[in-house]
């Protein structure tokens, strides 16, 4: 079976066809369809027989894409974890120097080179489940040179490949601590400073804000991400995570490409998304660490807002890269079936991207990014959850072992 993935229809339309052909060159897929019907002109083409390579019961889906990660950060916070066991919330610990500070001044006492090294395990490790394409926030830094120091780690990470990465600009992931008392004055250097800086030399895609009591108001994340518009970046957001902040509303208002976590988002917040094609990010494997409700995802499907699944792979809230994990995670937690969350991985994760015209699907015209995956049907794969389930991985039409 082949999942193409394709944008027709609605969330849980993922287009499979039964005993099919895909055909690619140059790296860009050319035909798919049921193989009785593959044209002539494909007759003489190498053949790779995914059945007989692989066993007779395989499915072919477009290439995971993780649209939510932190993947640069220095050490690790297991503490955390523990503490969060024995009944400390994620604001005390914070309050305390933990959280997002106590990765800041670790990712600070580690190297470039240590970050490429300890990332590009990460990413071997992704692209062994079928992650093809991940996007990598900064954050970790918080001043104008850390900040750029770590969307310049993605910068030679893409380089290197094989996987494509889409840099983020999160330098409003938290006010730094010396500079709590001076929040305007952050703010000011994130508009000023840093989003230019990150611009002007090509570090990133997209510009995020963490929109929550404890991080970033409605009215300075509004600011920020007028400025990252105005800079070429395209607006995300954490928003209505902890509590309803506004952030759903606000991220239709800036037209921003997702809102992710909206655990807390208002009937109004999601009316506001659907009617600005905003995508749902939804990042289940955070609930589950922090013990708390994850979003609610056959609401914004109801509503029309296309809902994308991610890892939100971090040192604190979701220490955990497994993306095929969060899509078993989004069916049991958020109800979501097999093939939305599928949809949610593939062709939803995409657009979350930005890059729905180009990966997301495998369809004519877009990139040969596919996983075979060791399972009959999507449905099989996430209910028999199993450390690895992906047999083979390909990108631009070429096998990554």
């Amino acid at each position: 079976m082949l999942a193409t993935c394709a944008a027709a229809g609605g969330q849980g339309d993922i287009h499979a066809i039964e005993n099919a052909a895909l055909a690619w060159r140059d790296g860009r897929i050319t035909w798919v369809g049921p193989d009785a019907a593959l044209p002539a002109e494909f007759a003489s083409e190498e053949r790779v027989f995914l059945g007989a390579a692989f066993g007779s019961s395989q499915l072919v889906i477009p290439g995971l894409i993780d649209c939510h990660t932190h993947l640069a950060f220095g050490g690790w916070r297991a503490n955390e974890f523990v503490e969060r066991i024995q009944g400390r919330t994620y604001q005390d610990i914070a309050a305390a120097g933990g959280g997002i500070a106590s990765t800041v001044a670790q990712t600070h006492a580690i190297s470039s080179e240590g970050l490429v090294d300890k990332c590009g395990r990460f990413l071997r490790e992704m692209l062994w489940l079928g992650v093809t394409t991940v996007e990598c926030k900064s954050g970790y830094g918080l001043t104008v040179d850390e900040e750029l120091r770590l969307l310049r780690v993605y910068r030679d990470l893409a380089a290197a490949g094989p996987q494509r990465i889409v840099a983020t600009l999160l330098g409003a992931h938290t006010v730094p601590p010396a500079m709590r008392d001076r929040r305007e004055a952050y703010v000011d250097l994130v508009v000023n400073e840093m989003i230019p800086a990150a611009a002007r030399e090509g570090l990133a895609t997209c510009c995020d804000v963490f929109v929550e009591r404890g991080a970033f108001t409605v009215e300075e994340a509004r600011r920020i991400l007028r400025a990252a518009r105005e800079a070429g970046l395209a607006a995300k957001l954490h928003a209505d995570q902890l509590s309803d902040g506004g952030g759903a509303a606000l991220a239709a208002e800036v037209d921003a490409i997702s809102a992710d976590h909206l655990e807390h988002a208002s009937d109004a917040g999601i009316a506001a998304m659907a009617k600005a094609g905003v995508v749902a990010v939804s990042l289940p494997l955070a609930a589950m660490y922090l013990g708390q409700r994850a979003m609610p995802a056959r609401r914004f499907i109801a509503a029309g807002v296309p809902v994308a699944v991610a890892s939100d792979f971090n040192p604190g809230s979701a220490p955990s890269y497994h993306l095929p994990l969060a899509l078993t995670l989004a069916c049991t937690m958020q109800r979501l079936t097999p093939a939305e969350a599928l949809k949610g991985a593939t062709l939803y994760a995409a657009r979350a991207v930005g890059l729905d015209a180009d990966i997301g699907s495998l369809e004519p015209g877009k990139r040969a990014d596919f996983a075979v995956i060791d399972a009959p049907s999507v449905d099989q794969w996430l209910y028999h959850f199993r450390p690895n389930a992906c047999r083979a991985r390909f990108i631009g039409g070429a096998t990554i072992s």
